[in-house]
């Protein structure tokens, strides 16, 4: 069901996912004293969410994050690609980066927190069937900001002893994890002849004599963990 034919019915189909009962049965009711929105089923989880979306083919769910078993996220992803018919409002206590654009990232079209009143709840839910984004004024003024924020300052690489090159780095850290030349090969998409020449030149600026003293100098220098050794 898309927006078109929500629209041509003349009533959106909605279904609500919180799992907060009171919070649930306050935005049911609320929805409910509007024109133009039919509350179809309610969920307590993202489970729920995904299984009654199957099931009722709702034009809207206004989906909570925080909830158990399947959080908003997880469920909007599944909704959306499962049931690319149904569009996600998020309706949520939370704004911040974390939730946000993690949200968005999974196919919710619409981000309201939960202090928007009616009207702003169905026009969120009107624009996103319409194709446009229901963004709270607020979630908008963060996107910008995140949008027009100055690029961090580049990280200068760390540097790599006794005068290694990040390549040579990098094929020390496969030769310490046990890879053999034409796995190496393979891995950084170069000619089994260049890993041994920038084997020949691991060996000369690190005075390893074979690939056994050269693991042990990756362990040591820190460019490889040892088996078994989980870095906690």
């Amino acid at each position: 069901m898309n927006g078109s034919a929500a629209a041509a019915r003349g009533t959106i189909k909605v279904v609500v996912a919180d799992d907060q009962s009171v919070v649930r049965e306050g935005i049911v009711m609320l929805l409910g004293l509007l024109p133009g929105v039919e509350v179809i089923g309610s969920a307590r989880d993202g489970e729920e969410a995904v299984a009654l979306t199957a099931q009722l083919a709702p034009d809207v769910v206004l989906m909570d994050l925080r909830m158990p078993r399947c959080d908003g996220v997880e469920a909007t992803r599944r909704i959306r690609s499962e049931h690319p018919g149904t569009e996600v409002v998020i309706l949520t206590t939370y704004a911040d980066d974390d939730s946000l654009f993690p949200a968005l990232r999974a196919g919710a079209r619409g981000y309201l927190t939960k202090d928007a009143d009616g009207d702003e709840i169905v026009r969120s839910i009107q624009d996103v069937l319409a194709g446009q984004a229901g963004l709270a004024p607020s979630v908008q003024r963060r996107l910008l900001e995140r949008v027009t924020a100055p690029d961090p300052a580049p990280v200068a690489p760390a540097e790599l002893p006794d005068g290694l090159t990040a390549r040579e780095g990098e094929v020390l850290g496969l030769v310490a994890e046990g890879m053999s030349n034409p796995e190496i090969s393979r891995a950084l998409h170069i000619s089994t002849a260049t890993v041994k020449t920038h084997i020949n030149n691991i060996f000369g600026k690190t005075g390893a004599r074979d690939r056994v003293q050269a693991m042990r100098y990756a362990y040591r220098h820190g460019l490889s963990r040892p088996p078994g050794d989980s870095g906690a």
